[in-house]
């Protein structure tokens, strides 16, 4: 196990793989439903629900969760896997623009409770993702974020996107790249259709 040094005490970094991701498929259930429930994603999550979406991390031998933990609890996870392994809401964008999708590394979530922001832990989910991107010999790594509008009723005052924090990480909006996904918005009856667009990077 790895440790990252923070402002208060250690939280401790760790990468798991494959089918070593089963056990922590319900702390990320969990988190996504915690994390998710604020702008921009507004997610009334199902606890059944994500498990059996997240299942799917296990069934790939080249997945990727990378953990962090405050003593025993998990606060926060950052997960991947080849492009080619994950469904076909994510894939099919690639395949139609004519990518190459056995080059290609997609980032699924990056959830961390708020109390841990801010100590370089979303850093170290990046790094460590992309660093099994390269060992996989991958070149490109994804990811795709939803899109709101600027009026959105729901929108905090103090709300500030995280483009610039991936830019920072070498990160280029790819707008022409777009898939569609389906989740209940807070408040609503129903599930409804989001747009969401995705960010690449050529690894050096």
């Amino acid at each position: 196990m790895q440790s990252i040094s923070t402002q208060a005490e250690p939280v401790q970094i760790r990468v798991i793989r494959g089918a070593d991701i089963g056990p922590y498929v319900a702390d990320l259930a969990r988190l996504r439903i915690s994390v998710f429930r604020a702008f921009p994603y507004l997610y009334d999550g199902d606890l059944a629900y994500e498990r059996d979406y997240i299942s799917r991390y296990s069934d790939s031998p080249r997945s990727l969760f990378v953990l962090a933990l405050d003593g025993d609890q998990v606060v926060g996870v950052a997960t991947g896997v080849p492009l080619a392994d994950e469904a076909e809401a994510f894939k099919g964008p690639f395949v139609e623009a004519g990518h190459n999708i056995d080059e290609i590394f997609y980032f699924g979530e990056s959830v961390l409770l708020p109390e841990y922001r801010g100590r370089g832990l979303g850093v170290r989910f990046f790094a460590e993702r992309e660093r099994h991107a390269a060992s996989l010999g991958l070149r490109v790594c994804a990811f795709c974020a939803v899109e709101r509008s600027a009026d959105h009723p729901q929108r905090p005052a103090d709300y500030v996107p995280l483009n610039d924090f991936w830019h920072k990480r070498g990160y280029r909006h790819v707008p022409q790249l777009r898939t569609q996904l389906s989740w209940k918005d807070i408040g609503d009856e129903a599930e409804s259709l989001k747009p969401l667009s995705f960010w690449l990077r050529e690894l050096s």
